[in-house]
C-alpha cells in the first residue's frame, strides 16, 4: 500500500466529513489498514471514529463517504462496507502505474538517512570453547537487525564484547599446560577454538574426578569442589594474570589467540562480521569510577564488610552487589563501565543487546541504575532478548557431548543441502565449483531463514532436514523461487530499459502481486521498528508465493501481446529484486539458477 494513496485518502476523508457532516475530525482520528482477505478492497477506512460527528448508523456512514470518495478520488474503483468498515477498491490503471512509476525505480524501498544512531553489540563470546548453536542464533540476529536498521537510514555500528578472561579461561589454559604436551592447532589439525574447547572439557574431567576422591576421603561435596587441587591452581593462574605475570600472560595471549583465528574462520562461514570488537581484558576493571560517583550521589550505599550495593526493592526488583567487599568488580560493575566506554566512544543514540533471554533480569537492573545515575543515554539501551534454539532428540550431538557446535552443524547443512539439491535434480549442467557455490548458499539459506523466521523472543525447534524442504515454508522455497524468475528473465533478454507494460486491465493474480511488492517499505519500517527480522522472512515467504501462483496462472514470456509481456516481465523483476534484498538483511544470498 504505497504512502501517497494513504494520504490522499486520509485528507479527502477529512474533507467528506467537513462536507458531510459539517464537522472536522483531526487527520490522526482517520484510521486506514488493508483489507481483510475476506473482503473485496485493498484500503479500509475504519468509520466508526466519524459516528459521531454524522449522527448515522456505522453502513449509512461508511456508505456517505465511500461515496463522496468515489467522486473525489479518481484512483477508487469502487467500494462496499461491511459495518463500521469502509472497504475501498483501486483501480487496475492505479496498480498498473504503481508499477511503471514506483516499482521498476532500483530506490523503490529505500530510505533516507535520519541522522540516528545505533549500535548492536552480539555475539559476545567466551574464548575457553567454540561457538554453538546458541551463539549461531545470536549471530544471525545481530547481523541481520543491523543490516535492516541500516536499510532503514540508520547508522549503525556492530559490536561484539568478547569474554576473555576470567576463571574459565585459565581453566583451559591450566588444562593444557598439564595435559598437552605442547599441541597446537597445527599440529592436531583441529580448529584454534576447537583445540582450547577440548582442554576446557579436560579440566572438567579431571576436576571431577579430584571431587570424588576428596568425597570419598569424607569431605563434603560443597568443601570438595573448593579444596580440589585443579581449582585451587586455576585461582592461582587467575591471580597471576591479574597481576600480569608474564609466562600467564604470553600463554594466555598463544591460546587466545588460536580461538581468535578459529572464531574468524566460523564468522566467515556464517557471513556476519563487526566494526568495533570490545574485550573483557581491557573492560573488567571499568565501572569503579561509576561505583564512586553512585556513592557520591546517593544512589549506591556501603554495607558493614565494605560492599556496595543499591536497593531497588522499590522499582519491583531487590537489592543488587555492585562492587565486592573486597573491592572487586561483579559483572554489573564492568557492564556499567562498558555502557559508558560504548557510549563515550560512539555517542550513540541507541544501544541494543542480543542476548539471550537467561539475561533478562540483568539488563532490566544495568539499564535501571544506569537512568538512576542520570546517564541521559540510558533511555537508549535495549535488550533485544531472543529464546533458547532445541535439536530434536539424538541429532548432531557436539564432541563435548552437551551443546551442538555450531561448525558441525553448518557443515552437516550443507551435506543436508547437498543430498537433496541432488536427489530433486537441481544441479543439472552445474560445474562442480557451482555445485559446491550452490550447496552452501542452500545449506547457510535454509539454516538463516528457520532461525529467522521466529519471533526472536520465541523459543524455537530447528529440524536440519524440514528447514532444507523446496516446498515448505523455508529459505530454500523462496531462493528456488529467485532463480525461477531470473531464469524467467534470463530467456526473455530482459532489461531495464525495456519499455514499460501498459495493459488495459490486471488479473487477480497480478493485482495480488503488485500489492504485495508495494507493502516492501513498509513490511521493512516494522521490521526496523520492532527489532526483528521475522517480519521481513514471512513477507518474504509470502511475496515467494503469490509469485509462484502468478507464475503458474499466467503466461509471461508467450502473452497476449507485447504490452502485456512487458508489464510481466517488469513485475518479475521487480519481485526478483525485492525478494533478493529482503533476503540480503538476513544475511541469506539467493542463487542466479538452480
Amino acid at each position: 500500500m504505497a504512502n501517497s494513496i494513504q494520504q490522499t485518502l486520509i485528507a479527502q476523508t477529512v474533507l467528506a466529513v467537513r462536507e458531510l457532516f459539517s464537522a472536522d475530525i483531526p487527520e490522526a482520528q482517520i484510521t486506514l489498514q488493508e483489507t481483510r482477505k475476506e473482503f473485496d478492497g485493498h484500503i479500509t477506512v475504519v468509520v466508526f471514529p466519524v459516528t459521531r460527528f454524522s449522527k448515522k448508523s456505522p453502513e449509512q456512514t461508511g456508505a456517505e463517504i465511500g461515496e463522496w470518495l468515489s467522486r473525489n478520488v479518481q484512483e477508487i474503483a469502487g467500494f462496499n462496507v461491511i459495518k463500521g468498515f469502509l472497504n475501498i477498491s483501486l483501480s487496475d490503471a492505479y496498480w498498473i502505474s504503481i508499477v511503471n512509476t514506483q516499482l521498476v525505480n532500483s530506490t523503490f524501498g529505500s530510505f533516507d538517512a535520519n541522522g540516528k544512531k545505533i549500535m548492536i553489540e552480539y555475539s559476545s563470546p567466551n574464548t575457553n570453547k567454540p561457538l554453538h548453536l546458541g551463539h549461531i542464533r545470536n549471530n544471525l540476529l545481530g547481523y541481520s537487525v543491523a543490516e535492516i536498521l541500516k536499510a532503514y537510514g540508520y547508522e549503525v555500528v556492530k559490536a561484539n564484547l568478547v569474554n576473555d578472561r576470567g576463571i574459565h579461561i585459565c581453566k583451559s589454559m591450566l588444562a593444557w599446560q598439564k595435559y598437552g604436551n605442547g599441541e597446537t592447532p597445527a599440529s592436531s589439525g583441529l580448529k584454534g577454538d576447537h583445540l582450547v574447547g577440548k582442554y576446557y572439557v579436560i579440566f572438567d574431567k579431571e576436576y571431577k574426578k579430584e571431587i570424588e576422591l576428596l568425597i570419598a576421603e569424607g569431605q563434603t561435596e560443597e568443601d570438595a569442589k573448593k579444596n580440589a587441587p585443579l581449582i585451587k591452581e586455576a585461582q592461582a593462574m587467575l591471580q597471576k594474570w591479574e597481576a600480569g605475570d608474564v609466562d600467564v600472560i604470553q600463554l594466555w595471549k598463544t591460546m587466545n589467540g588460536w580461538v581468535y583465528a578459529g572464531f574468524e574462520k566460523t564468522y566467515t562461514q556464517l557471513g556476519v562480521d563487526f566494526d568495533q570488537f570490545y574485550y573483557e581484558s581491557d573492560t573488567y576493571l571499568l565501572g569503579k569510577d561509576i561505583i564512586q560517583e553512585g556513592l557520591d550521589k546517593g544512589v549506591f550505599f556501603r554495607k558493614d564488610d565494605n560492599s556496595v550495593w543499591i536497593d531497588l526493592t522499590e522499582d519491583g526488583l531487590d537489592e543488587k552487589l555492585v562492587l565486592r567487599g573486597d573491592g572487586t568488580s561483579v559483572y554489573i560493575t564492568q557492564d556499567l563501565g562498558t555502557a559508558q566506554l560504548k557510549y563515550d566512544d560512539f555517542k550513540v543514540d541507541e544501544s541494543i543487546y542480543v542476548v539471550g533471554n537467561e539475561q533478562d533480569y540483568h539488563f532490566k537492573v544495568l539499564f535501571l541504575i544506569l537512568k538512576k545515575l542520570g546517564k541521559s543515554w540510558a533511555e537508549g539501551l535495549y535488550h533485544l532478548s531472543y529464546g533458547m534454539v532445541d535439536l530434536p532428540s539424538g541429532k548432531m550431538k557436539s564432541r563435548e557431548g552437551t551443546v551442538v557446535d555450531a561448525d558441525d552443524l553448518m557443515l552437516e547443512m550443507l551435506e543436508t543441502a547437498k543430498t537433496r539439491t541432488e536427489e530433486l535434480g537441481k544441479t543439472e549442467g552445474l560445474e562442480d565449483e557451482e555445485k559446491t557455490a550452490l550447496y552452501h548458499t542452500i545449506g547457510m539459506g535454509a539454516l538463516k531463514y528457520f532461525l529467522l523466521k521466529v519471533d526472536p523472543k520465541k523459543r524455537l525447534l530447528f529440524d536440519p532436514n524440514e528447514s532444507v524442504d523446496f516446498q515448505g515454508h523455508t529459505g530454500p522455497f523462496i531462493q528456488y523461487t529467485h532463480a525461477r524468475i531470473k531464469s524467467v528473465l534470463r530467456k526473455a533478454g530482459y532489461g531495464a530499459s525495456l519499455a514499460a507494460g501498459n495493459p488495459s486491465s490486471l488479473s487477480v493474480y497480478e493485482q495480488e502481486l503488485v500489492q504485495a511488492l508495494v507493502r516492501y517499505p513498509e513490511v521493512l519500517e516494522e521490521a526496523a521498528k520492532e527489532f526483528s527480522p521475522a517480519q521481513l522472512a514471512n513477507y518474504a515467504y509470502e511475496l515467494a508465493k503469490l509469485y509462484n501462483k502468478f507464475y503458474h496462472e499466467e503466461t509471461i514470456l508467450k502473452a497476449e501481446d507485447e504490452t502485456v509481456k512487458h508489464f510481466r516481465l517488469h513485475l518479475s523483476a521487480v519481485a526478483a529484486r525485492i525478494i533478493a534484498e529482503s533476503m540480503r538483511l538476513m544475511g541469506i544470498q539467493v542463487p542466479e539458477r538452480m
